[in-house]
């Protein structure tokens, strides 16, 4: 299943990805690095459904916006901190969407990561 997320648009990494770039094995992450991966894909998920209309996805706030800051703001820290170029980033974010397409753990992350939305500050 191909799982395009809408904000990837905003780092501009929907462009194929490089073999290397497909077969490097995944960094270390801190934790912190690693949430930011998982709500990041999370809200990206969650704002794609909302916008469709999904029911189990509009019972949360609405994450379009403040989700899409939070996005870019992730992705930006975590290019800076771990050293990783946009092609990294997007081959972590499209795994962890992979990981939570499923509804039951997309849903499941979420309270989490609206803490984390909410912690941010934005």
């Amino acid at each position: 299943m191909n799982i395009r997320l809408p904000l990837l648009a905003a780092l501009g990494a929907l462009t194929p990805l490089s073999a290397a770039a497909q077969d490097a094995p995944p960094p270390a992450l801190t934790l912190e690095q690693r949430t930011m991966i998982h709500c990041s894909a999370a809200f990206a998920l969650v704002a794609n459904r909302q916008q469709g209309g999904e029911q189990e996805a509009l019972a949360f706030p609405a994450v379009g916006e403040r989700g899409r800051e939070y996005f870019v703001r992730a992705m930006a820290s975590l290019m800076d901190s771990a050293g990783l170029d946009r092609a990294a980033v997007a081959a972590l974010l499209d795994a962890e969407a992979r990981n939570l397409a499923d509804s039951k753990a997309l849903y499941k992350a979420m309270p989490g990561c609206l803490l984390a939305l909410d912690a941010s500050g934005l």
